[in-house]
Order: C-alpha cells, then structure tokens, then sequence
C-alpha cells in the first residue's frame, strides 16, 4: 500500500516536472491569447511589423504616473498593458512610467535628464559638441519643478486639468497625458490623451484608449522609417506660406522627403518643369490665391493623368478672418478667379463661390464690454466657420473614428457624374446653407438669431471629397497649351482630395512666433482634430494604410457610472469591499473545516 508521504512525494515530483517542462516549451513557444470581445489586446500587422524592425532598445517614458481619477487611471493601465504587449513581442522595446511633478529629491536627477532630452527633441539641429553647454545650463537650474513644467508646456506638451471628485468634494489637480520615445537618438512625442470638443472625461479617455496602439506605432514609425515617399509643396500662385503650415509639415516631414516647388519655370520650359514634378509621389496645392495658366494647368493635368497623387485646399471665395478685425468689423467676400474651375469639373467636383453658414459651428471670442481697466470677453457661436463631425456611416479609413474638424469660410461642393469613385469625406450639419457673393461678413452677425425655419432645405453640403480612378486630361478634344509628346488624355490610376477651405491645415502661433499645434485654437482654447484628419489624407493618398487601419479599430471600454456610484455609495462599498471580503471568510472557514475533517479521519 502506497503510503500518505509517499503520494505526496510523488505529487511534488510530477509538480516540479511538469513546471520545468511547462519552461522549456515557453522557451520555444510564444503566444498570447486575447479573450476581449473587441480585441483590444491583438495587436494588429502593422505595429507588429513595426516592432519586429526594431534591433536597438527603444525606451519610452509615459508621464501618467500618480494618484488619478478613475477615469485616467482607466488610461494608464490600458497605456502599460499595451506597452506590455510591445515588449513581450520584442524586449528592445522597454518602458518606464514617471511623474514629472514628483517632489521627492530622488527625482531631481531623471528631470533634469527629462528637460535634456525634450531639448534635444525640440532642437534635432543643435550640434553634439554644444551638449556639454546644454548639460552644464540644465544643472544650473535651481527651481527644477518650475523648469519642468515650462519645458513641458514650451514642447507643446500641455498638462491637463482634471477635477476630481471625492464624495462630493471638488479638487483639481494637473497630469501629463504623454510619452516619449527615443530611438538611436531621436525622440518624438506621443500624445495619450484626445481632446474632444464637448466630450466628458470618460469619453475622452474612452477615444483615447482606442487610439493607444495608433499613438504608439504611429511614433515606432517615425522612429523607425526610412523615408521613401516624396512630397512636394506647390508655390508660385500665392499659396499659404510654409509657416502657417508649420505644425503639418513639420509633421509630414518625419515621415516623407517634403521640399518646396515652385510652378514659375513653366513659362520657360513647361515640360522640364512637368518631368520635375513627376518625381514627387503627392502634390500639396494649400489656399492659392493667384490665377493659373493654361500652361501650369497642363502640368499639373498631365502630373494627375500619370498617377500623381494631390491634395487641393482652395478658397473659392477671397475673405480673411483677420480682415475683419477693423474698426467696422466687417470685410467683404467675393468670388475668387483661379481658373481652375474647367479642371476639377473635368475631374469630377466643383467648388461654388458661395460661404457655407451652419449651426453647428466653432466660437469666436470677441471683447463684450469692460470691467475696470480690463476687457472682459465672450465666446459666441461664428456660424461661418463650421465644425465638421464626420458621418459616423463613413467607413473610409480617413475619417472613421475621427472627432470634429474646424473649418474657416468654407464653400460649398457639387460631385459629378464621370466614371470616378467618389467618397463624401466632410460636409456640413442638416441646418447649414448656402451664402451667395459678393456679401458683406460683419462681426455682428453673431448677434442674430436663427431657428430650424432658417433652414427649410437639409445643408449637409460636401466640403471634402475623395475622388479615385483614372482621371481623363482636361485638355482631352483641345488645343494644347504648350506640346508636349508625351501627353497623355488617360493614364495610371489615381487620387485626389479636393477640400474647399484654404485654412484647413494653417496653424496659429504663439506669443513668440511660434507654430502652435494644427488644430488647436489659441482664442477659445480649443483642440480640433484638424491635423490627424489631414495627415490621414496623407496617408491615404500615399498608400500608408497600415496606420489609418490602426486608427479605425473600435475598442469598447465600459467606463464606471459614477452618479450611479454616488446615489448607492454604501451599496457600491458593501458589493466592492464586503462582498469579497465576506466571500474570502468562508471561502477560509471550509477550507479549514475540510481539512481539519480530512487529516482527523487519517489519523
């Protein structure tokens, strides 16, 4: 007869076997399984094939570390389980969380190496034999929390304030919703927070988590990447200076080979100005302003006709914003000639010379009297500057999941019938109409009152179409401008996006002549998402899919209601604290009475 110790000895024999038989398979056996409905924890192809090009360690520094609200701390433990995933499929990837308004003097040291590296983020250009300086202007600094939160703040890595709420009690308190990366000496930002016009916290954190894995490859790309692609900004007929672009090119120029073009040679030698251009994968043609030739025209036709990828911001009206800030407060609009209406009907949309005035609009701030010395201001709705949300039945990749757009002065667009695909991309709310030119805008136009009657006839007019398939010449059945032997009135497949607002990708500055992020409203303190939903058609039109995929993936987070919580405290406290702990008791008490029944029988 088997004895009581020899079973058990021989229980701790199998145990320890198949322990180390379990080790040796994990050595040669990787998987992770994923029992979310949504997937949240699969990574999709792309970031994996991004981290699979990673053969150095990447270190990544997330800055969501304290005590937080539920809500953001939702955040952070969705941050660290994804960057778990990273690291699990390749250990180069290595991660640390930080507080950079921690107190404590053990701290002193990993901020000062912070501010370095934000510096050296910020300034890529500032040469290696200048550290030492850097270094030595970074130690000198006696108020190292102060330094810190300026750094932060001058990097555009603005904290944000959250209240939070205890039984009732208000406070507020700052975070930094943001990492960053660094890879064979360069880093990049990475931001973990969304802002949402009119979103709750829950909600923000809610989009922010299903954009995590997208925030993150997006950065592994840009660190990553060898650039490939070519893009090339138009110039010649006015277009918006590369400054008011700062914060989208400086973006693009990351990713993409980016370089000015200017269309002036085309009246010496068209066509050494046309194979020129067809070097470059995409053309960016932002808020001309001058009318082109039939020869430019031709360029850029046959530029089109032979696959080249472009993506058009036009004003078909001449108005500024900043026009109407005189002592009348008003400006006039009117119709602007670019001579380039035949062209895009020819492609399949046209942009009418009309202003598009929609209730669903941005604010604008403007003083409202004085109080004392001091201006006192208000924020009221300017309802021609419309905030676009985009169809939430629009599955194209550029637009899903995306929140709302600012647009200024925008026109309204007509498709037309030509054998090429068209996808409405953006336009305007149910109660938006046209705005004939000329007009006269007038900065008290905010004091009129509309009502649904205003708007007898449903607006949602285009704004942004995506237009794909082989594009026919413009001069097909004409005379050419200027010969060229290899023109062509159909060719290679391609794409277009047609946007019918110049300022769609200008950013504003900030007090010392800085380009503000894309999409950000210095005036109402806003964030629009007017920079992702440019570089998605980016993108798009370049055939980088892979990141807009990621972008598009639905994560369903089930947030906590806390006015339920606080309408049944007590009942929440009971189920979530003296339920286990009731259930841990007995669960102990049978443990012990089996056992004790057990070995008494033996003995």
């Amino acid at each position: 007869m088997e004895t009581a110790k020899q079973r058990s000895r021989k229980q701790l024999i199998i145990t320890i076997v198949a322990l180390v038989a379990l080790n040796i398979a994990g050595a040669f056996i990787f998987k992770r399984l994923d029992l979310t409905k949504d997937k949240r924890y699969t990574l999709s192809d792309t970031s994996l094939n991004l981290i699979a090009s990673v053969n150095e360690p990447l270190y990544i520094d997330v800055f969501l570390e304290g005590d937080f609200p539920g809500e953001f701390k939702r955040l952070q433990d969705e941050t660290s389980q994804l960057l778990q995933e990273f690291s699990a499929y390749n250990t180069d990837v290595k991660f640390n969380f930080f507080n950079p308004m921690d107190k404590s003097e053990s701290a002193a040291a990993t901020k000062r190496d912070l501010i370095y590296t934000i510096f050296k983020m910020d300034n890529p250009s500032i040469p290696a034999k200048d550290d030492a300086e850097v270094r030595k202007s970074i130690d000198g600094i006696s108020d190292i929390d102060k330094a810190i939160f300026d750094t932060f703040n001058g990097s555009g890595m603005k904290p944000a304030s959250v209240s939070v709420n205890d039984k009732g009690k208000q406070s507020e308190t700052l975070i930094f919703p943001w990492a960053i990366a660094t890879y064979k000496g360069k880093t990049v930002k990475i931001p973990l927070l969304r802002n949402m016009r009119g979103a709750n916290t829950a909600e923000k954190v809610e989009v922010s988590v299903q954009h995590l894995e997208y925030a993150f490859a997006e950065a592994f790309d840009r660190l990553t990447r060898d650039k490939q692609k070519r893009i090339v900004v138009i110039q010649g007929n006015g277009e918006l200076p590369a400054r008011y672009m700062g914060s989208f090119l400086k973006q693009l120029r990351e990713s993409y080979h980016l370089g000015p073009f200017t269309l002036d040679s085309v009246a010496k030698n068209p066509q050494q100005t046309l194979k020129e251009l067809q070097k470059y994968d995409l053309a960016i043609i932002a808020k001309p302003t001058e009318r082109f030739t039939e020869e430019e025209k031709q360029v850029l036709d046959q530029y089109i006709v032979n696959g080249g990828k472009t993506l058009w911001m036009v004003d078909a009206v001449q108005a500024e914003m900043d026009s109407l800030y005189n002592e009348t407060g008003s400006t006039p609009a009117i119709a602007r000639d670019l001579n380039i209406n035949d062209m895009l009907f020819k492609y399949g949309v046209r942009i009418n010379p009309d202003l598009i005035q929609d209730e669903m609009s941005t604010n604008i701030k403007l003083a409202s009297g004085a109080q004392g010395n001091n201006t006192q201001y208000q924020l009221y709705p300017w309802r021609l500057s419309p905030f676009i949300y985009p169809d939430s039945v629009n599955q194209n990749p550029i637009v899903r999941n995306l929140g709302g757009i600012k647009m200024e002065l925008a026109s309204p667009m007509d498709t037309l019938k030509n054998g090429i695909k068209k996808n409405v991309l953006l336009a305007s709310s149910r109660y938006s109409k046209k705005v004939g030119t000329p007009v006269a805008i007038r900065l008290d136009m905010v004091a009129e009152e509309t009502t649904p009657k205003d708007y007898p006839v449903p607006g949602f007019m285009p704004v942004a179409v995506l237009l794909e398939g082989s594009f026919h010449s413009m001069y097909e059945n004409r005379v050419l401008p200027f010969k060229d032997p290899a023109y062509k009135t159909v060719g290679k497949p391609g794409k277009m996006i047609v946007i019918s607002d110049g300022d769609i990708a200008k950013n504003q500055f900030d007090k010392n002549g800085q380009p503000l992020e894309l999409g950000y409203d210095k005036w109402t303190e806003e964030f629009f998402e007017n920079k992702d939903f440019m570089l998605n058609c980016v993108n798009y039109l370049l055939d980088d899919n892979g990141l807009i995929n990621i972008r598009s993936k639905d994560v369903n987070l089930p947030m906590l209601n806390t006015e339920k919580v606080y309408d049944n405290y007590t009942t929440a406290q009971i189920v979530t604290i003296g339920l286990p702990l009731v259930l841990l008791a007995i669960f102990g008490f049978l443990f012990t009475w089996l056992r004790k029944k057990k070995y008494s029988k033996a003995a």
